[in-house]
C-alpha cells in the first residue's frame, strides 16, 4: 500500500484528483469507481474545476458508484443518484448513459445486485476505484463481518453508520436501514484503488488498517491484499499511526 500523508483535506483532494485526472488521460474509455459522502466532495469540487479550466473531458468516461439507499427512488434528494448529479455528473460532459448506480426500488434486490455485479464485470470493473472508510472499517457499505468474497449484495446499515449518515437528512429516523452495495471482493476487482481519510474522526480507522489484522471484523483490512492501493490520508487522520507506517 502506497501512503500519501498530506497537509490537510485541501491536499488529499488535490491528490485525488491529480490521480484520476492521469488515469482519464491515460484511457481511451477509462472506468472509474466512485464514492459518495462528505470524505470525497472535495475531490469532485476539484475535478469540476479540471473539467472547466484544465480542458479534462469526461466523454469517454463510464462510472460505477459503489452503493445506494435501499428504498430511496432515484429522485429522492438524499438517494445518491441525486448526490452524484448535484455534486458531480451535472457539472461535466460526462454521458447520463455511462453514469450507473443501484436501483434502490428495484425488486427483487437480489436480482438487481445480480444485474449490478455483472455490469461491474461487463463495462469494467473500474480502472481506478475511489473509496472513504467508514469510523467502524467500512467500505462502501460493507459493515464488520462482511466476508472478502463478497459481491454487491444487500447489506443492513450497523447503526453507527445510520448514526453518521443523520446529518444528510431531517430526522435520524429518515435514514435507511439497508442499502445496496458492491461486496469486497467487488471492489477488489479494480486495477487501481485511492483510499480517502481526512480528519481526527477517522484516525483510529487510519491506525487499525495500518496496523492491525486483516480479517473481517475490519473489512478495509482486505485492501492491504489488493497490488496498487494508494491511502491519502491528512495529518489529523494519520496522527494516531506508528510513525514508521508514513
Amino acid at each position: 500500500m502506497k501512503i500519501l500523508n498530506v497537509a490537510n483535506y485541501e491536499e488529499m483532494s488535490s491528490e485525488a484528483a491529480r490521480l484520476v485526472e492521469q488515469e482519464i488521460q491515460r484511457r481511451s474509455n477509462p472506468v472509474l469507481g466512485l464514492a459518495t459522502g462528505s470524505t470525497p466532495l472535495g475531490l469532485y469540487r476539484e475535478l469540476i474545476e479540471g473539467f472547466n479550466s484544465r480542458g479534462i473531458s469526461y466523454r469517454n468516461v463510464r462510472t460505477v458508484n459503489l452503493d445506494e439507499y435501499r428504498g430511496l427512488a432515484k429522485n429522492h434528494p438524499n438517494s445518491y443518484y441525486q448526490f452524484m448529479n448535484k455534486n458531480l455528473f451535472h457539472h461535466l460532459d460526462i454521458r447520463e448513459e455511462n453514469t450507473y448506480i443501484p436501483d434502490g426500488l428495484a425488486r427483487p434486490v437480489e436480482a438487481e445486485c445480480r444485474r449490478y455485479e455483472a455490469l461491474i464485470d461487463e463495462i469494467g470493473p473500474a480502472h481506478l476505484q475511489i473509496l472513504g472508510i467508514g469510523t467502524n472499517g467500512h467500505i462502501g457499505f460493507n459493515e464488520p463481518g462482511t466476508p472478502e468474497d463478497s459481491l454487491t449484495h444487500c447489506v443492513s446499515l450497523a447503526e453507527s453508520t445510520r448514526k453518521n449518515n443523520a446529518r444528510f437528512f431531517d430526522s435520524p429516523e429518515q435514514v435507511p436501514t439497508h442499502a445496496i452495495t458492491m461486496g469486497i471482493a467487488s471492489i477488489l476487482k479494480s486495477d487501481k484503488i485511492v483510499l480517502l481519510a481526512s480528519g481526527t474522526r477517522k484516525a483510529q480507522a487510519v491506525k487499525t488498517l495500518l496496523e492491525g489484522t486483516i480479517d473481517t471484523g475490519f473489512p478495509a483490512s482486505f485492501l492491504r491484499k489488493h497490488p496498487d492501493v494508494t491511502l491519502i490520508a491528512d495529518q489529523e487522520a494519520f496522527h494516531l499511526a506508528k510513525a514508521e507506517g508514513k
